[in-house]
């Protein structure tokens, strides 16, 4: 008997719905909103109140899509948290209300877990998923993390950032290069046309596994702030060389410790997880370092890299199985850990 589950992912400025049935994915609808651009940030009040509009829209997509119908779905998961409160309660209360008036269980699933599970979502591609044990680099605007997967559900964290995320870090030094929000894939497009090599930024010397961004923006700023008086133009006339700099020096620093714990934790199967994932200096590192260090290596769709539900339903796939399912008076967490 086949297991369906309908995911709802709300923890920030996506709304998004999907449908997987036995692992395979019918569907994954998001609706993204525009409307946070002007501001340079996600703005908490307008997310929630665009989650309101876009969510019964995005489930129907989803349903229709998948070629499902609501008497088919086994089980809705959602996502608790971590997250803005307010777009978490907005799917944590139609999910209870869709629950309730179906008579299936509802499944709380954890965002970062999620994030990590995508490697088994099964799609028309067919890439074989990670074995276990193994080592995840989990990397976006809100977490970095190195996370040691010891099966699907029991996860542990080896080492994350002190301070800044590695996607933070994206957005903000961006930014202060004049970039659109989200600066992120901004960088990395501009990277493509520029020389890594032309400028060097500092690196955190941080203990153990752990990481910390927090220098390498103050280094920025204060760089381009030495530049600029010297010649008001700087940045447009090296804006492309800034960016390739900018993205190496961070990608260095996330490879430098994700090779230290494999070594150190005898960990050789690695993956990568988060939004960040996404951005093409990361990848050619990780195949980089595939081919020199004899990793197998995991890399997520790029469908995959940005919040989605899909991720929430695969997540609640494995839950299901378990008989992990959450009562009707489960309440979303803003921060949430393994």
């Amino acid at each position: 008997m086949s297991i369906t589950i309908l995911g709802i992912e709300s923890s920030c400025d996506d709304t998004s719905a999907a449908v997987i049935s036995d692992q395979r994915l019918l569907s994954n609808v998001i609706a993204g909103q525009e409307v946070h651009k002007e501001y340079g940030g996600v703005v908490p009040e307008l997310a929630s109140r665009a989650h309101q509009q876009n969510i019964i829209p995005v489930v129907t997509s989803a349903l229709k899509r998948a070629g499902t119908n609501v008497e088919d779905i086994d089980a809705v998961a959602f996502t608790r948290g971590p997250g803005l409160l307010g777009s978490l309660l907005v799917g944590t209360s139609f999910v209870k209300g869709f629950s309730l008036a179906r008579g299936i269980p509802m499944i709380d699933v954890n965002h970062l877990q999620a994030h990590v599970l995508v490697h088994y979502i099964v799609t028309e591609k067919e890439a074989a998923s990670p074995s276990f044990p193994f080592l995840c680099l989990l990397v976006s605007g809100g977490h970095t993390q190195l996370v040691v997967v010891r099966n699907h559900l029991e996860m542990e964290i080896a080492g994350r950032t002190i301070d800044d995320a590695a996607g933070e870090a994206f957005d903000k030094c961006a930014k202060v290069m004049g970039l659109p929000y989200p600066g992120g894939p901004m960088v990395d497009k501009l990277a493509a046309e520029g020389d890594a090599a032309r400028f060097s930024f500092n690196k955190p010397r941080i203990a153990d596994f752990d990481y910390s961004f927090s220098g390498l923006k103050t280094s920025f700023l204060y760089f381009l702030r030495d530049q600029v008086r010297n010649d008001k133009d700087f940045i447009e006339k090296n804006r492309a060389d800034l960016a390739a700099s900018l993205q190496k020096t961070i990608v260095d620093i996330l490879m430098d410790k994700l090779e230290k714990a494999s070594k150190s934790l005898g960990i050789e199967e690695i993956a990568l997880a988060g939004g960040v994932s996404a951005n093409s200096g990361l990848r050619n590192a990780m195949v980089e370092a595939s081919a020199s260090k004899g990793w197998k290596i995991h890399i997520p769709e790029f469908r995959f890299t940005t919040d989605n539900a899909a991720m929430i339903a695969i997540t609640g796939h494995y839950k299901y199985l378990r008989g992990e399912f959450a009562g009707k008076d489960i309440v979303p967490k803003a921060r949430m850990h393994f």
